[in-house]
């Protein structure tokens, strides 16, 4: 393919991307993911210090693992009784806090956000855009089921009443949390602009001025939910959430789950991104709603889906191709001396797998001798880790690591497990392999041109 025949594709996919990418609902929903993904970071963190570090029967302490408990208490039934796992366990107890403050609460983080990110988008007149999220915060309470049946301590079954089911402010409710807060952005700031509002004289103090302005725009647009709550519960018995959940959230996590849905985020990754295209920007909304999901219930133990962010961010390390790889096969096999001082500028950086250094310093964007090893630095690694998952050797990601941990520790971090950061030292190797021929081809080509 000739530069000029490249350049017009990579102009038609950018602008066609770019478009993609510029939606405004999908900007507001990428902004709400990053946002809320922060405080669940924080749990996750907390939840792999409690599973890694704190359990009594994990890696460093227990039987499978290092082995230190019985090592300072002479056998593993000692240790277990011991005052200092019983402490680990109520530390492990305390770290659980965290996923109260965040990951149980999760869908109220994202009503937050996306009603204030989708308020800025949409209607950017909107000085207040807190005012939309208190409505939306309100719709969604209006909406959830407050009466729910249970098992008590003997398994009997009981009806509560007057009691939100939890269940629908975490992962399971954050379809509806979504729906409700963009029709709330949108009743809510439409009566706006058309001033069905209370106009208040110019010496009530602005703050007053705006709650009143609100109320009518408010009072409508709580009623429409209520409209709603009541129509399904009189006609289904049943809630807003309890329908949706049943009718889009479940299929839709049902394909996420598929080695398709796999296929093709995985593959489609490294082509945009050796275009010069960041991947999160179109696939990160898609994975909030999908495998990021799956990343929370697996690190809550409610659930152990192989397809995850976890997973993914696993085996191809965060920022893809384990960017170390390439970095140690132009150092070894390269004859350019300005490709090896570029790997060694890259390789700090690349240990705690920021990979921009390499991708544009080598380059790999768009250097069409390097695009293959790049879409298998993504593809071989991550399909590798299913292949195995599948066998046995390697177990569910449950672990939220920062993206910044080097390869191998993650690894095991991740994992929790030695076998994790074995696969990781694994695929540096195989991948290092990989790339060693095309370093070499890009010598031949390189010495050719210099003739």
């Amino acid at each position: 393919m000739s530069i000029l025949s490249l350049s017009a594709v990579q102009i038609g996919l950018t602008k066609c991307i770019s478009k993609i990418a510029g939606n405004r609902l999908l900007l507001a929903l990428r902004d709400t993911f990053i946002m809320t993904g922060v405080p669940l970071m924080i749990a996750g963190i907390a939840i792999m210090i409690s599973s890694v570090f704190l359990d009594p029967n994990g890696i460093i302490f227990g039987h499978a693992g290092l082995k230190l408990g019985a090592l300072f208490y002479g056998d593993d039934e000692m240790w277990l009784a011991s005052g200092m796992a019983a402490r680990m366990v109520m530390l492990q107890h305390y770290c659980n806090y965290f996923i109260n403050g965040t990951m149980a609460i999760n869908v109220i983080l994202i009503i937050v956000g996306f009603t204030f990110f989708g308020t800025r988008r949409f209607f950017p007149k909107n000085k207040e855009p807190i005012v939309c999220v208190f409505y939306a915060i309100a719709a969604f309470f209006i909406c959830l089921p407050w009466e729910f049946t249970t098992n008590d301590v003997n398994q009997q079954v009981v009806t509560l009443s007057g009691i939100v089911n939890t269940r629908f402010i975490g992962q399971e409710g954050i379809f509806t949390g979504l729906l409700v807060s963009g029709l709330t952005i949108w009743i809510f700031n439409r009566l706006v602009e058309k001033n069905y509002t209370i106009k208040m004289p110019d010496s009530v103090p602005p703050a007053v001025a705006r709650s009143f302005e609100s109320l009518i725009p408010g009072c409508f647009t709580l009623l429409v939910f209520v409209v709603i709550a009541a129509t399904l519960h009189a006609w289904f018995n049943s809630s807003v959430p309890e329908i949706l959940l049943t009718l889009l959230q479940k299929p839709t996590l049902a394909v996420a789950s598929t080695p398709f849905f796999a296929i093709v985020a995985v593959t489609t990754g490294p082509l945009l991104q050796w275009f010069g295209i960041h991947a999160t920007s179109v696939w990160g909304p898609i994975f909030g709603l999908t495998w990021t999901i799956n990343d929370n219930e697996n690190i809550m133990g409610v659930a152990h889906h192989l397809y995850s962010t976890l997973f993914f961010n696993f085996s191809t390390v965060s920022s893809g191709g384990m960017t170390i790889a390439p970095i140690i096969a132009v150092y070894l096999f390269s004859r350019r001396m300005e490709n090896r001082n570029t790997a060694k500028i890259a390789l700090a950086p690349a240990i705690f797998n920021i990979s921009e250094p390499i991708n544009f310093g080598l380059p790999i964007i768009l250097n069409p001798v390097m695009f293959i090893p790049y879409v298998l630095s993504w593809v071989l690694p991550f399909f590798g880790a299913v292949l195995l998952t599948n066998m046995g050797l390697l177990p569910i990601i449950t672990n939220n690591v920062p993206w910044t941990v080097p390869p191998v520790i993650s690894g095991i971090l991740f994992s929790g497990q030695i076998s994790g950061g074995l696969y990781q030292l694994l695929v540096i190797v195989v991948m290092t392999a990989i790339y060693m021929p095309f370093v070499k081809i890009a010598n031949s080509i390189n010495e050719k041109a210099a003739e």
